[in-house]
């Protein structure tokens, strides 16, 4: 019985293995032509700004701006202004 046990554990790990192998890899399990094309999910890059305040650097997205234009990092870095 516990070589049963043993031989199920060793096939489950091997099973994720394999998985996180194809996932690393990019591959997509399923038929043929099913999901995504190879390189189809990537995007472009996300610029990166400096906060006008402290100088760190975060995503385009993510930054908040002034009347002006300049990014900041956070609301309390907006309203004390550039340094």
């Amino acid at each position: 019985m516990k070589y049963l046990v043993l031989l199920l554990v060793v096939g489950v790990a091997l099973a994720w293995l394999s998985i996180a192998r194809r996932r690393s890899r990019g591959e997509r399990g399923g038929a043929p032509g099913a999901g995504r094309r190879a390189g189809a999910h990537r995007s472009e890059p996300t610029a990166m700004l400096a906060c006008v305040h402290c100088g760190v650097h975060l995503p385009r997205p993510e930054a908040l701006f002034d009347a002006a234009g300049r990014p900041y990092c956070s609301e309390a870095h907006r309203l004390a202004g550039p340094l």
